[in-house]
């Protein structure tokens, strides 16, 4: 039984992996690229992880921000345009 979704190929997973070495501030920092891929797939999630406890933090610190000003305010509706 063939299943009907290609199926991605050695070459396409190295070069995808390789991306992301190169997008991973981390990884990118070392002089080695002895890196498995397991530990950029690793580092991907981590990344990403910490990029969503950055991105709420600073909706956090927006919304506190807004609570203090005038709400009529171009400032304020900066803020409003930057948390939605």
């Amino acid at each position: 039984m063939q299943s009907s979704v290609p199926r991605i190929t050695d070459d396409q997973i190295i070069h995808l992996v390789s991306k992301l070495r190169q997008l991973l501030p981390e990884i990118r920092q070392r002089r080695s690229d002895k890196v498995s891929a397991s530990k950029v797939l690793q580092e991907t999630c981590n990344y990403i992880k910490n990029l969503h406890r950055e991105v709420d933090d600073l909706s956090e610190r927006l919304s506190q921000l807004l609570a203090t000003i005038d709400s009529d305010s171009p400032e304020a509706e900066i803020i409003r345009s930057l948390i939605m």
